[in-house]
């Protein structure tokens, strides 16, 4: 599943090939969508703003669409009607005269007015976006130092786009590691200083994944390895999905486990239990 960091970045990638670009085709694959095809092709998109892991893709007549990618959505920006060979469904498309977006797989697209973003039942309830350059260090520390969620383990509250927006499950547990926490530990079983590490690191490897395509690991360690010949799953983390391979820091082998129905990984030495 796309993490912050991925839909940032297809979000980039999208504006470059439609904002501001005169429309040729509109494309819903819902019934109950298809009247605002003739609508916006009369329109221009103005921006495409990430919402965590959502994206609401703006006119210049008002309206917005909102799309959630879930577990199976992903977009692809190709040459104009250019379609994949893909059994995947074709669920929205905004066509220009040289490219063509298209979300294939989403399932949740609505269109809202500019009132209803607000109040809408996901964007509403969203913590803050740890992958947005507005948010602030001191943003995230409110939360991960706040009454409401210090009670629930990290394994589970990483995930909760309510506690902070954009993470998902690869970074959890790059998260969990650059500040030393055993990932199904509690905000209320660590010092100040862990929780302040968790905060920084919640922002700082969410954009540097953003930034670098993925990579969570300390960049001058992913360089040194990758010049050694490594492969990139083997150097682009900390610990996520490199079970029985050797801690980048210590040398303990990482160890993985089911944690919230989701696997984890960690370093039994830097993150003890």
């Amino acid at each position: 599943m796309p993490e912050g960091p991925e839909i940032r970045r297809a979000a980039d990638k999208i504006a470059k090939a439609v904002v501001n670009k005169p429309l040729t085709e509109v494309f819903f694959a819902f019934e109950h969508l298809k009247a605002y095809e003739s609508l916006f092709q009369q329109q221009k998109i103005v921006a495409l703003e990430p919402y965590g892991k959502a994206l609401l893709t703006q006119f210049d007549g008002g309206l917005s669409v909102y799309s959630h990618n879930q577990l199976y959505g992903i977009w692809m920006v190709r040459r104009a009607q250019n379609f994949p060979d893909t059994n995947r469904q074709l669920r929205m498309a905004f066509h220009t005269e040289k490219k063509s977006a298209l979300l294939y797989s989403a399932s949740e697209i609505e269109i809202l007015a500019p009132e209803e973003i607000a109040a809408h039942p996901f964007l509403s309830k969203l913590g803050p976006d740890v992958v947005n350059p507005q948010t602030t260090e001191a943003e995230v520390l409110e939360q991960v130092r706040s009454d409401r969620f210090r009670r629930r383990r990290f394994a589970g509250l990483l995930l909760n786009q309510h506690f902070l927006c954009g993470l998902g499950n690869y970074l959890r547990s790059e998260i969990a590691f650059v500040a030393r926490v055993y990932p199904n530990k509690r905000p209320m079983d660590c010092t100040e200083e862990q929780l302040v590490a968790l905060g920084q690191a919640a922002i700082s490897l969410s954009r540097q994944s953003y930034e670098t395509g993925g990579i969570t690991n300390d960049l001058a360690i992913a360089t040194e390895l990758k010049e050694r010949g490594w492969r990139r799953r083997d150097y682009r983390h900390w610990v996520f999905s490199r079970a029985g391979q050797s801690c980048h820091v210590c040398g303990t082998k990482i160890e993985k486990v089911t944690l919230a129905g989701r696997r984890a990984y960690f370093c039994p030495c830097c993150q003890p239990e």
